[in-house]
């Protein structure tokens, strides 16, 4: 099977959708111009016209109101935020009128909005332009929330949110967009509402979202050298949360820890933590541990950033002291890192 990036992905999803089905339009600022959303919506705008494929005004509350007007009226919008951060500026219409449409009227009318937000440091971002905030939306009931990590993942979760008669939130980490993988070419779905096991392993479960996916694959790798066999489930989609798969691991492993792409007070690991116990309370051999954003805005100078994202060393350290293991020499490992790929914010 040939391999795509996780962007190439998600344009050619857009891209197959958008010739499936003629309501489905692509709308946000920058989609059109010249650098199209670190070249997600390339190739979109020519083959579709400005009707299909446009810029607009620096209003996200306005623009989301249009998106949900838009899809009561049968088409079937995909607004893009470059950042997460300003997608609070639209919270009102998200919470009080996207999130209830359907449940308002009684299911006669659908809302098919896609929100697509990218998430995710690059060059010193700031508390301004670094936040991820998925635990906020997976909190209202009506707004699905789709944060996927592989690049197969990205095509068959944008393809079903495209076609999902609900609003969706699909949240991307720009670090992910230039990891490659193994991507059909033809059109396809994954169901939303599905977690994923990326990787089997026996000694304890580890939860991640997103980026820390990467990091967390990373740190089994390290630790399999040493004959410990992390386990590690992808959710894919944070709200309908499937803890199917969760569960089950952590009956066989016996630990569990959520790697999270977020502040972990009041967030999703805690969602997390609080079904293991309660579900698992007679396999876990010890408390579900939890890691994410230390508890402060983000610092912009790097090495206080450096201290902010939680990263692999942070899940060895914590799976060694879970099991009682002692501090696996690292010195030689190269660790992953995207800054030498990250040409700027847009």
């Amino acid at each position: 099977m040939r391999q795509i990036s996780f962007c190439e992905a998600l344009n050619e999803a857009m891209f197959q959708e958008m010739e499936r089905d003629p309501s489905v339009f692509v709308y946000g600022i920058g989609v059109p111009d010249h650098k199209k959303i670190f070249g997600s919506t390339a190739r979109l705008s020519e083959r579709f016209g400005e009707q299909r494929c446009f810029d607009t005004p620096l209003c996200e509350e306005a623009m989301t109101g249009f998106g949900l007007g838009a899809a009561i009226n049968g088409l079937r919008p995909i607004h893009i935020h470059i950042r997460m951060d300003f997608l609070l500026l639209a919270m009102n219409q998200l919470v009080n009128m996207v999130s209830n449409f359907v449940y308002s009227t009684n299911g006669t009318l659908k809302a098919p909005l896609v929100i697509r937000v990218v998430v995710g440091r690059g060059w010193g971002q700031g508390y301004q332009h670094s936040k991820s905030l998925h635990s906020y939306f997976a909190h209202i009931p009506g707004l699905k929330v789709v944060v996927p990590t592989t690049p197969k993942d990205a095509k068959g979760l944008l393809a079903s949110a495209i076609r999902d008669n609900n609003p969706v939130v699909f949240i991307e980490h720009r670090w992910l967009y230039w990891a490659v993988g193994e991507v059909p070419e033809e059109p396809f779905t994954i169901p939303i509402g599905e977690a994923n096991i990326i990787k089997e392993g026996s000694d304890l479960t580890v939860v991640a979202v997103s980026w820390m996916n990467i990091e967390a694959l990373k740190a089994a790798e390290i630790l399999a050298k040493r004959g410990v066999h992390i386990e590690v489930i992808d959710p894919r989609t944070l709200s309908p949360l499937d803890d199917t798969l969760i569960i089950q691991s952590v009956k066989k492993t016996g630990h569990c820890l959520v790697a999270d792409n977020d502040w972990v007070d009041c967030g999703f690991g805690a969602e997390v933590a609080a079904r293991v116990s309660e579900k698992c309370f007679g396999h876990l051999k010890s408390p579900v541990k939890r890691i994410g954003f230390a508890f402060t805005p983000c610092p912009t100078v790097r090495v206080l950033e450096n201290e902010f994202y939680p990263n692999a060393v942070t899940i060895i350290r914590s799976i060694e002291k879970t099991l009682g293991l002692s501090p696996t020499d690292i010195s030689d490992e190269d660790f992953y890192s995207h800054e030498n790929r990250f040409q700027g914010p847009f």
